[in-house]
């Protein structure tokens, strides 16, 4: 398979779980982005259309303190980091939006994080 045949895959993917998992004001989504280099979370209200709190690897607050931003320490530090702000923002359970990509790697280190932190879902 051919990698825009693995890109059209991901989009059908991500649409098809768009299209059933929606972010309220009582439990917004929290949508993971990964790229090969670096990982990036939000929390978002679907219905307002805002973000609530967001954290990536690229934030400088983690940069100094990661060896590599595309690892799984990173995915940690970013889902730690994700529930402080969460927190914050007064947010206690969320929706998990892994954008159509499998639930294993950095995805899991992030969720399971993230779950340490506070947030439940």
């Amino acid at each position: 398979m051919n990698t825009a045949a693995k890109r059209r895959q991901l989009e059908q993917r991500r649409q098809r779980v768009r299209n059933r998992i929606m972010g309220t004001a009582e439990r917004p989504r929290l949508n993971v982005f990964r790229s090969s280099a670096h990982i990036y979370a939000q929390i978002i209200n679907d219905i307002d259309g805002k973000t609530l709190a967001a954290a990536s690897s690229l934030d400088k607050s983690l940069r100094a303190s990661l060896k590599s931003t595309g690892s799984i320490e990173a995915a940690k530090a970013v889902g730690k980091l994700i529930a402080e702000r969460g927190k914050t923002a007064k947010v206690g359970a969320v929706v998990f939006d892994r954008g159509g990509r499998m639930y294993h790697g950095r995805i899991k280190a992030l969720a399971d994080a993230s779950r340490e932190g506070g947030l439940q879902f």
